[in-house]
């Protein structure tokens, strides 16, 4: 029997009783879409599933988008990042093992950001590996008036990247590239305040991360404004920390939510598998 609860005050819903390894019926999937909605962070506990279920249900979700960095797809489901700090026997790394260590919005830096980013945990370390969110509604509703029209309408130019770390060295930089998967993408731009697709409540939209500059505005101004909009925004009555279960299937809103993963020793083995879905159109709010 499906069973539903609440994660925390802030953010998040749980959900058990239900098998993703088997195909969702409409009724099904509009349970767990609900849900999703509801929470902005979503945990389906208990799962064992294998590449292509795992896929097939993000698939319901839309067409999955395979992230820049392709060294470490799925050998079988090119659309699985691996996220993980295991390595062969060679001494290649297994996967991707410090990505997304700063709050940010997945693939804000495309012309069509993610919708969806969901999680299998394959494998949890003894100590840490939580993901931080961070509620973009809350943080919008609670602005002074003064604060909403004074950002309303402004756009947002993003880019690959932190732009609060900009050493590729280092362990909260975005990921290291390439140079052909830098070739890949260039400037997009985002309204700041958002209107959701699925919802129709405000958000602020990517304040930390991939935002880099405010268009119309002095750089050194724009940033100090998406500076004060990220302290605002990143205040502890606003932040929820996951603690991941091996079989969670974790998904979070990407144009509601705000997310940064945490460090871990990268000797307590830890595996994931990401899959990232863009939202149904073109961003036009």
């Amino acid at each position: 029997m499906l069973t539903k609860r609440r994660l925390s005050d802030v953010l998040g819903v749980a959900l058990e009783g239900i098998d993703l390894s088997k195909p969702l019926s409409d009724a099904a999937f509009r349970d767990v879409e609900q849900a999703f909605f509801e929470g902005q962070i979503l945990a389906i506990k208990g799962q064992r599933l294998e590449p292509g279920q795992f896929l097939a249900f993000a698939r319901r979700f839309g067409p999955p988008e395979p992230h820049v960095i392709d060294t470490f797809h799925h050998p079988q489901e090119r659309d699985i990042l691996i996220l993980s700090n295991r390595k062969h026997p060679d001494g290649r790394p297994a996967g991707l093992a410090d990505g997304g260590t700063y709050f940010h919005t997945d693939y804000s830096y495309l012309q069509v950001p993610a919708r969806v980013t969901m999680l299998y945990s394959v494998e949890v370390p003894s100590k840490g590996g939580n993901t931080l969110f961070a509620d973009m509604y809350a943080a919008y509703d609670d602005l002074p008036d003064d604060m909403k029209r004074r950002i309303e309408g402004l756009v947002v130019l993003h880019h690959y990247g932190n732009r609060d770390d900009l050493d590729e060295r280092s362990r909260t930089a975005a990921s290291r590239l390439s140079e052909e998967q830098k070739a890949k993408v260039t400037w997009v731009k985002h309204k700041l305040v958002r209107t959701h697709y699925g919802t129709g409540r405000k958000a602020l939209y990517a304040v930390s991360g991939s935002s880099f500059e405010i268009e119309g505005m002095p750089r050194e101004e724009g940033v100090a404004l998406l500076d004060e909009l990220k302290r605002h925004a990143l205040q502890d009555k606003y932040v929820f920390s996951y603690a991941y279960d091996v079989g969670d299937v974790v998904l979070w809103d990407d144009l509601a939510t705000l997310h940064s993963a945490t460090l871990t020793d990268p000797n307590d083995p830890r595996t994931l598998w990401r899959i990232t879905v863009k939202e149904p159109a073109p961003a036009a709010a």
